[in-house]
């Protein structure tokens, strides 16, 4: 069966399942998910308002509550990426 190719951001896969965002590989020890809290009209059309960025630890054996590693709140999608980037850098990197 054939990898399936998904969306990119800076290299990294970014997967959208209705109103989450999950960005990084599971294969990877962390991955981000981006939950979207609600929604604004800009120009007929809707857009991210606040987001809640949540690190986790892809960790199977450990418990939901101890997989999250760091968790924020900010306000528009380009400003949650380039937050969950950086955090994902840096937890790839230790």
């Amino acid at each position: 069966m054939a990898e399936k190719e998904f969306s990119t951001y800076k290299g990294k896969p970014l997967v959208r399942v209705g109103d989450e965002l999950y960005y990084g590989s599971m294969a990877e020890r962390f991955v981000i998910r981006m939950q979207i809290k609600s929604k604004k009209e800009v120009n007929g059309l809707e857009v991210a308002d606040k987001v809640a960025i949540q690190l986790l630890c892809t960790d199977p054996d450990l418990s939901p509550r101890k997989q999250l590693v760091k968790s924020s709140e900010k306000n528009g999608l380009y400003l949650a990426l380039d937050i969950a980037d950086v955090w994902l850098e840096r937890a790839l990197k230790s």
